[in-house]
């Protein structure tokens, strides 16, 4: 099966922050987006409210309950208690832990499992206790699988943003798809399943789809919205899907 679309609504909320209105809707472009055929919404909430604000969160989880249930919610950000509360109150399907620093302007790299375990296992625990599915953000870094799955999650998400920024070299795309792919036979052979995400657009898709056979999810927020500027929300969701192998 190819790897499900979840769409990042975060670059929305961005330039919807850019005014004191409600447009554009990041709800309503969620909804353009899973009529298309998008599988899942993928949402960072970050402390500062830059990109998707806490008042997008319960409009977001009704939006899929009552019109797409087949759809995903997935919740990424810092295990700080204040997220853990926040994903609790919010029950989305899949949380995403990220290394992220508050201030940063978007995720830019993966944990350092082997240094990070004793604080990532506990919590690990505790959202999978609580009934989340369970992503930890990995650089690709084969050596860091078995930290990763010794901490209890479900999947890993590989930081596909060193391939992404390659799209002008194609030797050197070469290589980053190597290791990702790498990265990723480790993981599933380690029984981790796998998601990708940053910087991933309609033309380096394929061949990440290509490598990683057993891919299950790509969660993609400003080349898609990009995107959209120009086909629309359900033509790039559409553009998207055929990219993943749909």
């Amino acid at each position: 099966m190819p790897a499900k679309l979840s769409v990042n609504l975060n670059a929305i909320a961005m330039l919807r922050n850019r005014r004191d209105l409600p447009w554009p809707s990041v709800t309503g472009l969620g909804r353009a987006a899973l009529a298309a055929g998008a599988h899942g919404l993928t949402v960072h909430p970050r402390p500062d409210e830059r990109h998707t604000r806490l008042s997008d969160l319960p409009e977001i989880r009704a939006l899929i309950d009552d019109e797409f249930p087949q759809a995903e919610f997935n919740i990424e950000g810092y295990p700080t208690e204040d997220f853990l509360l926040l994903v609790e109150k919010h029950q989305p399907e899949q949380v995403t832990l990220v290394p992220d620093d508050p201030a940063q302007a978007t995720s830019d790299h993966g944990w350092n499992f082997a240094e990070r375990s004793t604080f990532l296992t506990p919590i690990v625990k505790r959202l999978k206790k609580g009934g989340f599915r369970v992503s930890l953000f990995s650089d690709p870094e084969p050596s860091q699988v078995s930290a990763a799955r010794d901490t209890g999650a479900d999947r890993i998400e590989l930081y596909t943003g060193p391939y992404g920024s390659c799209h002008s070299d194609s030797e050197k795309a070469r290589k980053e798809l190597e290791k990702l792919g790498k990265t990723a036979d480790a993981a599933i052979a380690a029984g981790l399943a796998v998601n990708a995400g940053h910087d991933l657009v309609v033309a380096n898709l394929p061949a990440l789809a290509k490598r990683i056979p057993g891919l299950a999810e790509v969660s993609i927020g400003h080349g898609l919205t990009a995107d959209a500027l120009e086909y629309g929300m359900a033509e790039t969701t559409r553009r998207f899907l055929r990219a993943c192998g749909w």
